[in-house]
C-alpha cells in the first residue's frame, strides 16, 4: 500500500508530479524533497496542446493566477527553417487531414510551394498573429495553443500551486541513498533526518539519482538516431521585437536554433552535434546569428531513455526517466502523461501498488519516448537545407527505428486519411496528420496519381486568401496580453 510518497526534485517535474498526486489522491501525503543549491536549468521552455490541456482541466489550473505569476506567451505551434521551402510551420490542429469544400483529396495534397495560409492557425502563425477578435475588441481565446514559459517564474507558480493543495516542500539535500530488498529504504538528508515513504517519484532530472544511479537500471541510447548532446544558449531583453506566436527551429551548420517568445525577453539556443563542431566554434556561430545575446553557456545532454521508469519502489518522471533534445517542444508533455497516469493508477487501485500496472506504465514509458525519437529523426533524415557534413551524415545514417513504415506508407500514397493509427503506435502523441505535415514541410516527395483540376486550385486558393484576409484582421500576442493583464479582463471558467 502507498500511503506516503516522496519526490526528489523540486522542478517543473517534481512540483507537477506532485500536484497530479494531490489532485487525484488529496488525503495522500506527498513530500518535495528539493536542493535549492542545485536550482533548475533556467532557460526558456515551450510545451505542447496536450500540457496545456493537462494543466487546465486535469489539475484544473484556472489561468487568472496562472497568467499573472508564470506570465507565459502563447504558442500555436512551431515555424521551421528547415528543408527545401524558405519556411513551413507545424500548428497543433496539424492541416494536412482537414477537407476543403469542393477539392477531392484532403488539403495536403494541395500544399504547393505556399504552405503558410493552408488553415487559420497557418496564417496567423505567418502573420505574427494569435486570436481573432471578437465583436466586443477581446481575444477570441481558442483551445488549439500551447506556452512559451519563462523557467523559472513557472516554477515559482508551480510551487506556489502545489503548497495550496498542502504538498509538504522540504529545502534539504540527500547525502545518502538507504536500499533494501523493495528499492530504496530512506533518504539520508543533510540537515541529519532521515525521509522514508511506501513510493519514491524520481525527479532529479539528468542525474536520475535514485533510478538511474542507485538502482541502476539500464539506458537506451537513441545515438543511432538523434546525434545531437550539446546546446549553447542564451538571451537578451525584449525590445520592440514583436512577440511571435510560435517557436522557431532554424537550421544551423551542426544542429539547429531555437527562438522562444517571453513577454520581456527572447531566448535562444543552438543544439549540436559535438562529434561536429566544438563548444566555441558552436558559440561563434551562435552568437554571429544572435549578436544580441550577451551571456551564453553550455549544457550537455544525453538522448535516451531508460529502459523501465518503474522499478521496485521508484517511478522516475520527466528527464530523470528519458531525455530527447527539445526540437518538438515535448519535455512538458511527457511529465504532463506521466504524472497522471501514475495519480489515476494510484486511484484505480486504491493505492495499491500493482505488478500488472507496474508492467503497463513501463510499456506506455517505453512507447512514448520511442516514438518521440522516431518523429524527431525524420527532421534530421530529411532536411535538405544546408550541404554540411553533419547534415549530410543525418541524410545518410540517421535510423528512422518506428517511422520508417510511416515514411514508406507515404511515399507510396501521399498524405493519405486511410491509415488511421494503423502505422502507429497507440500512444504516438503526433497522429497521422502531424507526420504528414513534417514529410509535405520538409518537401518529401510522393507518388502522385492526383493532378487537381483548375477548378480545384481555384477552389484552394480562394480558401488560403480567406484564412490569410482574417489573420491580417486579428491580433498580437502584444496585443492579446495587454487585454488580458488589464483589470478589466475576466476569465471564463474553463
Amino acid at each position: 500500500m502507498v500511503n506516503k510518497i516522496i519526490i526528489l526534485g523540486g522542478g517543473s517535474a517534481g512540483f507537477l508530479a506532485a500536484m497530479a498526486l494531490k489532485t487525484r489522491l488529496p488525503a495522500l501525503p506527498v513530500i518535495v524533497i528539493r536542493s535549492k543549491d542545485i536550482g533548475i536549468i533556467g532557460v526558456g521552455e515551450g510545451s505542447t496542446g496536450g500540457f496545456t490541456n493537462f494543466l487546465h482541466n486535469y489539475l484544473r489550473i484556472r489561468p487568472q493566477r496562472f497568467f499573472q505569476v508564470a506570465r507565459p506567451t502563447w504558442k500555436l505551434g512551431l515555424r521551421f527553417v528547415w528543408g527545401a521551402r524558405p519556411q513551413f510551420f507545424y500548428t497543433f490542429a496539424p492541416t494536412t487531414g482537414r477537407h476543403t469544400p469542393g477539392l477531392r483529396k484532403p488539403d495536403g495534397y494541395y500544399w504547393g510551394e505556399e504552405v503558410d495560409s493552408c488553415d487559420l492557425l497557418t496564417a496567423m502563425m505567418a502573420q505574427d498573429r494569435v486570436f481573432e477578435r471578437t465583436a466586443d475588441g477581446v481575444p477570441k481565446i481558442h483551445s488549439a495553443i500551447a506556452y512559451h514559459f519563462e523557467n523559472e517564474k513557472f516554477v515559482q507558480f508551480l510551487e506556489e500551486y502545489a503548497a495550496g493543495l498542502e504538498v509538504a516542500i522540504q529545502d534539504d539535500t540527500v547525502v545518502d541513498v538507504k536500499q533494501a530488498q523493495e528499492g530504496i529504504a530512506g533518504l539520508v538528508l543533510a540537515s541529519g533526518r532521515t525521509e522514508a515513504a511506501d513510493l519514491y517519484v524520481d525527479c532529479s532530472g539528468f542525474s536520475s539519482a535514485l533510478l538511474g544511479k542507485r538502482l541502476l537500471e539500464r539506458f537506451v541510447d537513441y545515438a543511432p538516431s538523434l546525434f545531437c548532446d550539446r546546446a549553447v544558449v542564451g538571451s537578451w531583453e525584449r525590445a520592440d521585437e514583436p512577440i511571435k506566436p510560435y517557436t522557431t527551429c532554424e537550421t544551423m551548420s551542426a544542429g539547429w536554433c531555437w527562438q522562444i517568445e517571453h513577454e520581456a525577453r527572447v531566448n535562444r539556443g543552438y543544439v549540436y552535434s559535438s562529434g561536429f563542431i566544438s563548444d566555441s566554434d558552436a558559440e561563434a556561430e551562435f552568437r554571429a546569428a544572435n549578436p544580441k545575446v550577451s551571456k551564453a553557456r553550455v549544457v550537455r545532454f544525453i538522448s535516451g531513455r531508460y529502459e523501465r521508469a518503474w522499478v521496485k519502489n521508484v517511478v522516475a518522471i520527466g528527464n530523470a526517466s528519458g531525455f530527447v533534445e527539445p526540437l518538438e517542444a515535448t519535455a512538458l508533455g511527457v511529465i504532463g502523461v506521466q504524472s497522471s497516469l501514475l495519480a489515476d493508477m494510484l486511484l484505480d487501485a486504491d493505492r495499491e501498488v500493482r505488478p500488472s500496472q507496474v508492467a503497463y506504465f513501463n510499456r506506455h514509458h517505453a512507447d512514448s519516448w520511442d516514438s518521440i525519437r522516431d518523429f524527431l529523426a525524420m527532421h534530421y533524415r530529411f532536411n535538405t537545407r544546408l550541404q554540411t557534413p553533419f547534415w549530410e551524415h543525418c541524410r545518410r545514417d540517421t535510423v528512422l527505428a518506428g517511422a520508417e513504415p510511416i515514411v514508406q506508407y507515404y511515399q507510396e500514397n501521399g498524405p493519405s486519411p486511410l491509415t488511421g493509427s494503423d502505422l502507429l503506435r497507440c500512444r504516438d502523441q503526433f497522429g497521422m496528420r502531424g507526420y504528414y505535415t513534417l514529410l509535405i514541410g520538409q518537401g518529401v516527395p510522393y507518388r502522385q496519381t492526383h493532378v487537381p483540376s483548375v477548378g480545384e486550385w481555384k477552389q484552394w486558393n480562394a480558401a488560403r486568401t480567406k484564412y490569410r484576409a482574417a489573420a491580417m484582421a486579428a491580433m498580437t500576442v502584444r496585443e492579446a496580453l495587454s487585454v488580458i493583464h488589464s483589470p478589466h479582463w475576466r476569465w471564463l471558467d474553463r
